[in-house]
């Protein structure tokens, strides 16, 4: 399960970063990465944008991501 599938469950950056064995700081920066290219400036709208281009749920589009 990746980083997004956990942020999308409602689950808090410690608890995300624990579960996939990584600091909190390191955590998040990876979740400043993700928003970056996903165009999105809040954890909500990542997860909006995230759902729209199917990459929730483990169904990922092979690199490309579309906004709405």
């Amino acid at each position: 399960m990746g980083i997004i599938d956990l942020m999308a469950q409602g689950l808090k950056d410690e608890v995300v970063a624990r579960r996939i064995g990584m600091g909190s700081r390191m955590f998040r920066r990876h979740m400043s990465s993700i928003m970056e290219k996903l165009g999105a400036s809040s954890r909500f709208q990542d997860g909006v944008v995230a759902a729209g281009a199917g990459l929730i749920g483990g169904k990922h589009l092979g690199g490309a991501v579309r906004t709405p």
